[in-house]
């Protein structure tokens, strides 16, 4: 068989380095090269726009993007690798993973254990979206975006608003506009304490509200719309929304 190949995500240089250790200790029995190194999942994402893996093996706790992000993302890569987290000591997500059939590495790694998971990746195992979802229930630091055949990654913090229109949201950030596959129910349940609904069809994000004006149009039965901080957009608020919605005014 042609070997697999291996990304290693892990913010620890001498992590990184067991890891390569072991891999070549299981090499005799599953034959494998180690074709790159990240130190967070952004690193991940842009080594995988531009080179295949077969399997990564991930950290679970990184700055600035978890494991378990990092995987919900690579996802919707044309060719995604198999994902094998590893953890040193959380116990409450081994279960997790144990209960939504995730494979995962206990840290220090061992030899046996890590064949039998590239075993079960080159068996073509994966992860799904789902159970994903289920091991960690924290909002996302980055919405995904598939576009022109890469991964665009676009930061929760540059958010302005996010509108659904049939199937699709439009995320609106001071700079453009990129288009997801999500239901906005699904969103907002997610990022709660960080995007509020205004009206059916879209979400805004709480830090960017700077006032309201004046609206007409059957969109503002309130009679109200929302003006956000960088966005010459005016986004009008329902009667429904609009009791919660204009307590949140910046000062």
């Amino acid at each position: 068989m042609n070997p697999l190949r291996v990304l290693i995500i892990d913010d620890e240089q001498p992590a990184r380095l067991r890891l390569r250790e072991v891999l070549a200790d299981c090499s005799p029995d599953m034959p494998n090269l180690v074709a790159g190194e990240a130190a967070n999942g952004l690193e991940a994402m842009a080594w995988l726009s531009q080179n295949p893996a077969d399997v990564a093996l991930v950290d679970i706790h990184m700055p600035g993007m978890s494991g378990i992000e990092f995987a919900r993302h690579a996802q919707l890569l044309a060719a995604p690798p198999a994902v094998i987290f590893v953890t040193a000591h959380d116990q409450y997500a081994v279960a997790a993973f144990e209960v939504n059939a995730i494979d995962y590495l206990l840290k220090p790694v061992r030899a046996a254990r890590l064949q039998e998971a590239l075993r079960k990746a080159a068996g073509g195992a994966r992860a799904t979206s789902a159970a994903l979802e289920r091991v960690d229930s924290h909002p996302r630091r980055y919405f995904s975006v598939a576009e022109r055949n890469r991964v665009t990654l676009v930061p929760v913090a540059e958010v302005l608003f996010l509108k659904a229109d049939q199937k699709y949201v439009t995320i609106r950030t001071s700079e453009r506009e990129y288009l997801i596959e999500e239901s906005l129910a699904s969103l907002e349940q997610e990022f709660a304490g960080i995007l509020v609904r205004i009206h059916r069809n879209c979400l805004v994000a709480r830090e960017r509200i700077r006032g309201f004006e004046r609206a007409s149009g059957e969109e503002s039965d309130a009679g109200w719309a929302v003006v956000l901080e960088e966005c010459p957009e005016r986004l009008p608020v329902s009667r429904r929304q609009w009791a919660q919605v204009k307590t949140l005014r910046k000062g």
